[in-house]
């Protein structure tokens, strides 16, 4: 009796391996998720600081008492401790009294999708 009982308790050496298998993969499934949610927090901050620079790229077009040239204007600027790069381009509408105006928003360097931000300005 004492045989018997004493192969009950326990586990054996293979099913020990295959809950270590089935764990090792949850956890390499939690340590990928973790790697894409700080990429994807990391990537949405540059997107709304992008977004931030090109709201102010904008303010301070429509504000201007001068309209904006036609055409392309580039610039770099430096908002929230990062450097930035920016594209403004101006085109004609239907309207002769208003022009579109399209701005491009990207971190200097790369990592990071770019911001756009288009709006509608008095020509005169």
């Amino acid at each position: 009796m004492s045989l018997r009982r004493s192969a009950q308790q326990g586990f054996t050496l293979l099913e020990m391996l295959v809950a270590l298998a089935v764990f090792s993969l949850a956890a390499l499934a939690l340590v990928r998720l973790q790697g894409v949610t700080l990429r994807t927090a990391a990537d949405l901050d540059a997107k709304t600081l992008g977004q931030i620079v090109a709201r102010n790229i904008m303010v301070e077009t429509q504000t201007d008492v001068q309209p904006p040239a036609m055409g392309e204007a580039q610039g770099d600027v430096t908002n929230g401790g990062r450097q930035w790069h920016w594209t403004r381009t101006v085109k004609a509408t239907d309207d002769k009294r208003l022009v579109q105006v399209d701005v491009t928003v990207e971190p200097q360097g790369g990592g990071g999708s770019p911001s756009v931000l288009s709006f509608v300005r008095v020509a005169e």
